[in-house]
């Protein structure tokens, strides 16, 4: 009874918090509405771009286009990513009826070893520059994607990036984050030429509701159009005409620019290195929770650690605790702890050795074993790395290293950091999503990044570099299988998700914020599948995050038991998890930015919902 009154005093001041109408089923207040569909819904981080998926829908695209065309669009308003970054995307396919991945994260390139790194006395890859570059694979991504499931043209999808390219009204966000760090762009003399219009005024960035122009950029996809519409003239087909546009920004003319420009800065990125970097189309990682079927990417991504972490959780009854109670805020952080853990040490790219002992990790039985290491009257600093070797009938080659790990993981002084504005910073570095469904059945899940200001300009290509390289480590004793190769993709943060049941679409989400990613959706599930939240009331729900995972940015710190709380957490919860060892931070939004398509096969309609956290937005018809 207890319990129960609490849980209905926290709804309470929640919902003075808010201001909104009663949008939902339930009696809470979402400050955002709910968005309703029966032919598509398009849903991602800025007002413009989501226009730009309704305007690709209205044309007669399916799902794929939309996304395509929003992808555009968000890298051209450099959104927290740009046309440099990378792409990552999970496809249902209604013709298959199977879930597809994409692999569109670039390489680290030609040179870039640890002992180059090192060598300019470096304890990680830098977090800016040209150094901090990765091969662009957004590019790559979007035309593939396009290519293979698509059924229009790049040009007529690429048209509203265009136009947005020739001039479109910067927002107050972005304007603000060029004018923040301008003393960086200022650095990269093509940097500086597109971001700082009103250079040698007291304040250099465009203004807010300027028109941004980017002449190279549109340079740049007039080229890629200008192939695929020569291609077509030929007579190739739709998909190889693409291609051919494919070929001109990886061995073209754009390449040898992008090259150029990338090297005269300092940067090592080769010719070579974009004429053997391939897109891939894989299988997704997926685990079961209750009879609901959830994907992720492989582990070149941090997606697996929440499949984990619903391994983990399967063996609590979480709606007996009551949402967000000190048990069930608990039990969460300790399971995403282990979860994470298992991230931090075991999780890299695929292609290269050694090999991720991936089936022992995302077992059921590993997962059992890891819940029984949960305490559950006080958080445990010293949990680090299971062994999931033995659960796929082999020996861990780590031990050594595993023992090392454990020890530094409550002693090393990164593991004590201050939570201050950079930290916080470093720890939730921001990306976009994207999200659309047809009634054909085409669904897409994306989670881009890469090349955000300050950004280095690679040429006259007017398309910012990745900052990706920072994710590598140098030391194998940190992650033995995450250690930075040329060629080889890093251990990234971005994770789109897809969720179906009974056989069909039930979820389609994702969110920007590093290393909060699978966090956050994680919670955002469990709101859907445990507490019948709506997709809009489990998009703004207050979440909390744990700080106790190593952050993929910057100094790759964490926090031995440092929780961010929303501020309307009632203050029992707050003395509760203060005496069972937490370093409390608060946040008046803790929601997102979260993103989410529900797919509603009673009324044959969809549910599109984005959280009261930031610009994102959704249209759906």
């Amino acid at each position: 009874m207890k319990n129960t009154l609490r849980i209905g005093i926290a709804i309470m001041l929640l919902c003075t918090k808010s201001f909104g109408q009663a949008f939902n089923n339930l009696p809470v207040l979402t400050q955002k509405p709910p968005l309703h569909g029966k032919h598509w819904m398009a849903v991602t981080g800025k007002p413009l771009a989501a226009t730009a998926g309704a305007m690709t829908f209205s044309k007669g695209g399916n799902a794929i286009d939309a996304a395509c065309a929003m992808l555009a669009a968000t890298c051209t308003m450099w959104d927290v990513l740009s046309w440099g970054g990378e792409t990552q995307a999970l496809i249902y396919n209604p013709k298959t009826k199977k879930v597809i991945a994409i692999n569109a994260l670039g390489v680290a390139p030609t040179g870039a070893t640890a002992d180059f790194f090192k060598n300019k006395g470096m304890k990680y890859p830098p977090e800016f520059g040209p150094l901090a570059a990765v091969t662009p694979g957004t590019p790559g991504g979007l035309m593939t994607i396009l290519a293979e499931y698509g059924t229009m043209s790049l040009k007529e999808v690429l048209a509203p990036a265009m136009q947005m390219a020739e001039g479109y009204p910067i927002e107050a966000q972005t304007a603000n984050s060029i004018e923040k760090a301008k003393e960086q762009i200022k650095q990269w003399p093509y940097s500086k030429k597109v971001f700082l219009p009103h250079l040698g005024s007291k304040y250099e960035a465009p203004e807010a509701g300027e028109i941004f122009v980017q002449k190279d950029l549109l340079e740049t996809l007039g080229k890629l159009v200008k192939a695929e519409q020569q291609a077509l003239a030929k007579g190739k087909s739709r998909k190889d005409a693409i291609y051919a546009a494919y070929d001109v920004f990886y061995k073209g003319e754009i390449a040898k620019e992008f090259v150029r420009g990338c090297q005269e800065q300092g940067g090592l990125i080769t010719e070579q290195d974009l004429a053997n970097w391939k897109v891939k189309i894989e299988e997704p990682t997926m685990t079961t929770y209750r009879g609901i079927e959830v994907y992720k990417l492989q582990q070149w991504t941090q997606g697996p650690a929440m499949l984990q972490t619903l391994n983990i959780l399967e063996n609590f009854d979480l709606k007996s605790m009551g949402y967000n109670s000190t048990r069930y805020i608990h039990t969460l952080y300790q399971a995403m702890n282990l979860a994470f853990a298992d991230r931090d040490f075991y999780y890299g790219d695929p292609a290269f050795a050694p090999e991720e002992p991936m089936k022992g990790l995302l077992s059921k039985e590993y997962a059992k074993e890891r819940s029984k290491l949960i305490n559950p009257e006080a958080n445990d600093p010293k949990i680090g790395p299971g062994d999931p070797y033995p659960f796929e009938g082999k020996i861990n080659p780590y031990q050594d290293i595993l023992k090392t790990w454990m020890g530094a993981s409550t002693f090393s002084p990164k593991n004590n950091a201050v939570y201050n504005t950079q930290f916080e910073e470093d720890f939730t570095a921001g990306t976009t999503s994207v999200e659309a469904a047809d009634e054909e059945g085409w669904v897409i899940s994306m989670t881009p990044s890469g090349g955000w200001v300050p950004a280095c300009i690679a040429g006259n290509t007017g398309v910012g570099m990745s900052q990706r390289m920072q994710a590598f480590v140098l030391d194998p004793k940190e992650n033995p299988f995450n250690v930075v190769e040329p060629g080889k993709r890093p251990r990234v943060t971005l994770t789109p998700s897809m969720a179906l049941k009974d056989g069909k679409p039930y979820l389609s989400f994702a969110k920007q914020a590093g290393d909060e990613q699978d966090q956050l959706l994680l919670q955002f599930f469990l709101n859907m599948a445990e507490f019948d939240m709506t997709v809009q009331e489990a998009c703004e729900a207050p979440s909390f995050k744990t700080l106790q995972m190593y952050s993929s940015f910057g100094k790759h710190e964490r926090i031995n038991g440092g929780l961010t709380l929303n501020e309307a957490t009632p203050s029992w919860t707050r003395k509760d998890l203060g005496r069972m060892g937490y370093k409390i931070n608060y946040q008046e939004r803790t929601s997102g930015p979260i993103n989410a398509i529900y797919f509603d096969w009673k009324h044959k309609s969809f549910w599109g919902g984005s959280s009261n956290h930031g610009e994102d937005y959704g249209i759906g018809w």
